[in-house]
């Protein structure tokens, strides 16, 4: 197992030492097993007050399941997904939703990785139209692919022409808690309008949990059902709702998160005026998108590990965690000035 310490992903960092407790804290003694225990509906139950009173909660293993099931959930066979064609639904979930979610991805040109409204609304078509596929959701990830923020006012018209459409909100919310520390919003407001949300955990010092929210009764009192023969339910899910619980105490999912966008914001300043690098996306959570030279990228990965995002532009991805330390950016953007300096 390699000790290095780089920049390639939030999946890459080491479990919360308040998770690891969390666990090791209900590893006594026995409790029923699929969720009908009284710790898990405790937990499952103030996961969903987060997101109002109507919203209800149901802990699955990963985030692909977690967007997989919230599809499952509302869509039918003839039905569509609109999403951006950089979203992760798109590219990075190994065509799960049309496998195993039934569905086919209706993908939109992003602005910085957003949807807008009025590109929503030019894939909804030939409604009625027995020969179409029927749009059903629109899916959004908050933050982006890209690292970019749905701003409140954007996520409230995009739900609105959604709604007036007949159409539900999704969001993939891996990084949930990164879009709300950096926009000093709740989890409700940052999720605002939306009626699934696959709300993020494993990205933000879990071992490896996320959570399906699910607004409206009808779709929660049928999503036992999907979860299971999604695959996503777990037999001992006290397990994963300590890893909520632990979340949810002091604020440990806001810390975590507001560091790691912090280290990320450090790490852009620290290599901003740098002679042959470009930055090339805002920098709003806890990403960084730069061009280098092709000879630096191969330079810097030989000890740091990190993704080559565009391999044709020599754009490449640099991720802070909830453990980058300041020595860790500093450490780095130091290699990288050596190294175009080379």
């Amino acid at each position: 197992m390699s000790s290095a310490r780089g920049f390639a992903s939030d999946n890459s960092a080491t479990i919360h030492p308040d998770v690891l407790e969390a666990i090791a804290a209900v590893n006594v003694g026995h409790a029923f097993g699929y969720g009908h225990d009284g710790y898990s509906w405790d937990v499952a139950r103030r996961v969903a007050e987060r997101f109002g009173e109507e919203a209800q909660a149901f802990f699955v293993f990963n985030g692909t399941g977690a967007n997989v099931a919230c599809l499952r959930a509302v869509c039918r066979p003839f039905d569509a997904v609109v999403c951006a064609d950089s979203a992760h639904l798109n590219v990075d979930e190994c065509g799960a939703p049309e496998a195993i979610a039934g569905v086919k991805l209706l993908t939109v040109p992003g602005v910085d990785g957003k949807l807008t409204p009025e590109a929503v609304m030019r894939r909804v078509g030939r409604v009625g139209d027995e020969h179409a596929v029927q749009a059903r959701v629109v899916s959004i990830s908050q933050c982006t692919e890209l690292g970019t923020l749905y701003a409140q006012e954007e996520l409230r018209e995009l739900a609105a022409v959604a709604h007036e459409r007949g159409l539900l909100l999704h969001i993939d919310g891996a990084r949930l808690s990164n879009a709300a520390a950096a926009l000093g919003a709740s989890l409700a407001e940052v999720a605002a309008g939306a009626d699934l949300i696959s709300f993020g955990g494993t990205k933000n010092g879990l071992l490896g949990a996320e959570a399906v929210v699910l607004r409206g009764s009808d779709v929660a009192n049928e999503f036992d059902y999907i979860r299971k023969q999604s695959l996503q339910l777990a037999s001992k899910m006290r397990f994963l709702a300590a890893q909520f619980d632990a979340l949810l105490t002091d604020e440990l999912w806001l810390r975590c998160a507001g560091h790691a966008n912090a280290m990320a914001a450090r790490l852009a300043a620290a290599v901003a005026d740098a002679p042959g690098l470009t930055i090339t996306r805002p920098v709003q959570t806890n990403a960084v998108f730069v061009k280098l030279p092709a000879a630096v990228i191969g330079d810097l990965r030989r000890d740091f590990p990190f993704y080559v995002w565009d391999e044709q532009a020599n754009e490449v991805r640099w991720m802070c965690s909830w453990d980058t330390t300041e020595d860790d950016v500093d450490g780095f953007a130091t290699a990288v000035q050596a190294a175009l300096a080379r």
